[in-house]
């Protein structure tokens, strides 16, 4: 799918930040909606899922457990 987002959980990175976070959501969402840049009439929207999958993101990063660690 998205060969351009890492992986932004330990082992594999311990320095993932918002940053981060907020750029694999937009890789996320330009690969499934066909747009680098959504026309202005789609922009909202556009952004609006951009934050949502950057919580979701987050909130998955902040959950997730690793063994052994």
């Amino acid at each position: 799918m998205c060969r351009s987002i890492k992986t932004l959980r330990p082992p594999f990175t311990d320095d993932a930040d918002e940053d981060d976070v907020r750029a694999a959501a937009l890789q996320y969402v330009r690969k499934i909606s066909g747009f680098r840049a959504p026309a202005a009439h789609n922009a909202e929207a556009f952004e609006a899922a951009v934050d949502a999958v950057a919580a979701a993101t987050a909130e998955l990063l902040d959950r997730l457990v690793v063994k052994g660690r």
